[in-house]
């Protein structure tokens, strides 16, 4: 059962995020962590997992390191980990954050061997991330892709890279369900399968 740490931490993000956005439109950014989070305890991620999974954005979003010393004051060792490993950037200035892809390339070089609930939280903001990808082409078209840092090739490939180094953790996380909507997003595209 979730307590108290996990109300706590679901209204820490909330205020985290409260003036952000998805992407692109006017979705509030809760939208997505709530999202993440529900997959995480779908897939029997325990209260820990849950509560990475509100705040799985907030260091590389709102305030880098400085925010994840918070986390880990507030919620624990445990959370700011998972945290931590699911950030692709710890700068609280995104003028200085790496270029794109060496970000990516970075952040699947670091999940390679990682643990079961970096894993889950992973998959699970990937899964929505695809997902509203997914229907904001089909509802817009391919051109609502231009919204993001990087082209539709290159979507597709950092996501299948996560595929592969998440592939493991199949029986306890939702890759093949990340498979199926990378498959389909690339359909929409347009974008080539992967060679063997």
């Amino acid at each position: 059962m979730l307590t108290d740490r996990f109300a706590e931490a679901l209204a820490y993000a909330e205020r985290l995020h409260r003036s952000q956005k998805r992407k692109g439109n006017d979705i509030p950014y809760v939208a997505h962590l709530m999202a993440v989070c529900a997959t995480v305890l779908e897939w029997s991620g325990d209260e820990d997992t849950a509560m990475a999974a509100l705040l799985h954005d907030a260091v590389e979003d709102q305030g880098g390191l400085e925010t994840l010393a918070e986390i880990r004051a507030r919620f624990g060792e445990r959370v700011a980990g998972i945290v931590a490993a699911c950030s692709d950037s710890t700068s609280s200035d995104s003028d200085k954050k790496a270029p794109w892809q060496e970000r990516k390339q970075a952040h699947i070089d670091h999940l390679q061997g990682t643990g079961c609930e970096v894993a889950l939280v992973t998959a699970a903001d990937k899964l929505h991330n695809l997902n509203a990808q997914i229907r904001d082409v089909r509802r817009h078209g391919a051109g609502t892709m231009g919204r993001f840092n990087a082209g539709p090739d290159q979507i597709i490939w950092y996501n299948r890279r996560i595929v592969a180094a998440i592939a493991e953790h199949r029986e306890t996380v939702p890759v093949t369900e990340l498979e199926e909507a990378i498959a389909k997003l690339a359909d929409l595209l347009g974008v080539l399968p992967a060679r063997p």
